[in-house]
């Protein structure tokens, strides 16, 4: 088993706070994780229909089979529980009762939020970052390995091929959870949805040329969309606010949490294609997002990630808001430093009056420049954030 790097975070959360709620996509070690760390507690699945139907029917009566707490897992597929466990919870001071894992993040927080705040603290969870899934193969992986893999742990547990695993992954979340959260009566529509988003992934989202393409109204797209953000297989990165007296770009930029499931989408097959594809560029931008995220979310830290774009086109990629300073990041699929890597940054400290900043490329080497720009190598993110906080 590989120790994932959320385990101290969740540790530490667990002395702190009476509940502890672990979210993220299915499939990407929720329970492994929740197990590993509370391996003296019971394990209930609320998947199975008689434990559920039993917790439905009698909440009460479940939850004092379990006087000194529990793992809940799927605990959304069950909402009748949370106001009872809210009274669990208010009799006892221990920390570190109850362990909640959830893949659809809407309905958890809904519930949480009118039953458990104050009582429960978050941890987002994701597929597998580059250093976990090193550690998992026991051996470096090239870009496009990666970018073509993902990180959902039973593709690196298993030894399933990725082009085996993904499109099924894709077809039991469509079928089961899609109709779960949304009742969505055309999948086969939703489907080609899920494939359009996968082409525009690191681009600008615009929803009524998604609608057009998709063949449905745009308020469809937009209710959609939030399907695909609660169950954790899009983010959709926001443009960040100051103006600097120019014109800013107010869309959000669309990507997947996992570039293996975007790659599926596309109807990649090998990761070998990647070299030459015309999305190329556009999904490593997805992986290094993707990267970023996941060392915020394994740390428990709010996001401060954004990008920054005017009018006229110009563009930073990753804006890392440190509260008291913009920290601009660029990426750049290339594995060859250019002179073209640091052209935006010229326009940006001409208005901003700063020097610092950082280009992720697909290189391997690290350098810091004499301009004030560090130029990271793509599996070395974690050394960015480390510094910028």
């Amino acid at each position: 088993m590989i120790i994932r790097t959320a385990t101290e975070e969740v540790k530490l959360l667990a002395k702190q706070f009476k509940a502890i709620a672990i979210v993220g996509p299915r499939q990407s070690g929720k329970t492994t994780l929740a197990r590993h760390v509370f391996a003296n507690k019971p394990y209930v699945s609320l998947e199975n229909p008689d434990i559920r139907q039993f917790a439905m029917d009698d909440p009460r009566g479940f939850l004092e089979q379990y006087p000194t707490g529990a793992i809940f897992d799927e605990a959304q597929r069950v909402p009748e529980l949370f106001s009872y466990l809210q009274q669990v919870l208010d009799e006892s001071s221990e920390k570190g009762q109850f362990i909640l894992t959830g893949s659809n993040n809407f309905l958890l927080q809904e519930n949480i939020s009118q039953s458990l705040a104050g009582r429960i603290a978050y941890l987002y969870l994701l597929p597998f970052s580059v250093e976990e899934a090193e550690k998992a193969i026991g051996r470096p992986q090239t870009i496009e390995d990666v970018m073509y893999q993902g990180g959902y742990p039973p593709i690196y547990d298993n030894q399933v091929a990725p082009e085996r695993w993904l499109p099924n992954y894709i077809r039991t979340y469509i079928e089961r959870d899609v109709r779960q959260i949304k009742n969505i009566s055309n999948l086969n529509v939703f489907e080609r949805f899920l494939k359009l988003c996968a082409g525009r992934t690191g681009q600008l989202l615009n929803m009524n040329s998604l609608a057009i393409e998709a063949g449905i109204d745009s308020k469809t797209i937009a209710s959609w969309l939030s399907v695909l953000e609660s169950s954790f297989i899009i983010h959709l990165l926001k443009p960040h606010h100051q103006n600097f007296n120019k014109r800013l770009v107010k869309m959000p930029k669309l990507y997947f949490y996992d570039t293996g499931l975007a790659c599926s989408l596309l109807g990649i097959t090998k990761a070998t294609q990647l070299t030459l594809h015309p999305l190329k560029g556009n999904l490593f931008e997805n992986f290094v997002v993707g990267e970023l995220v996941k060392e915020r979310f394994n740390k428990n830290l709010p996001l401060n990630l954004y990008f920054w774009r005017d009018s006229t086109g110009n563009e930073v990629d990753i804006i890392i808001d440190e509260g008291t300073a913009l920290f601009p990041v660029e990426i750049k699929a290339g594995k060859t430093i250019t002179s073209d890597y640091f052209k935006n940054f010229q326009f940006w400290n001409k208005i901003t009056g700063t020097t610092e900043g950082a280009v992720i490329y697909a290189g391997d080497a690290l350098q810091k420049r004499s301009n004030g720009i560090t130029v990271v190598p793509w599996n070395n993110t974690k050394l960015l954030l480390q510094e910028k906080g």
